[in-house]
């Protein structure tokens, strides 16, 4: 089973292919605040080195994080829109061994409707100015 790996909650962002439990390319970059702009590319080019295509993936795990509110929705939102349009399972899993943990449940046949974030604290928004 071809399964997509997203973890978003730092500046730098990882992306990973996996034929079940096996790695077959990742990727990371420093994505800062360009995550919304190099995302798609980075998964393109994950893809493109293990020779899969977008049609290949049969699910998707998210890092739900504790971390940065704005790399977790990012991050979480691409997984689900990817999932949701190819009708495909999706898990959010966190803690230390989120991708393998991730990875087994979604070769249980299990699935989240929605992968959820975890900020591990209130947002902190800023009040906008008059």
């Amino acid at each position: 089973m071809i399964i997509l790996t997203i973890r978003t909650d730092k500046p730098e962002a990882e992306v990973g292919l996996f034929d079940d439990e096996t790695q077959l390319h990742y990727e990371t970059w420093q994505a800062h605040r360009e995550l919304g702009m190099t995302i798609h590319q980075k998964i393109a080019e994950v893809l493109d080195r293990a020779g899969k295509k977008l049609e290949d993936v049969q699910g998707v795990v998210g890092f739900q994080g504790p971390g940065s509110f704005t790399g977790l929705r990012i991050g979480l939102t691409v997984a689900n829109t990817l999932a949701y349009a190819r009708s495909i399972p999706i898990v959010a899993a966190g803690g230390p061994d989120w991708q393998k943990a991730g990875i087994q449940k979604i070769m249980k046949g299990e699935s989240d409707t929605t992968a959820l974030p975890e900020y591990g604290a209130e947002a902190n928004i800023t009040k906008p100015k008059k």
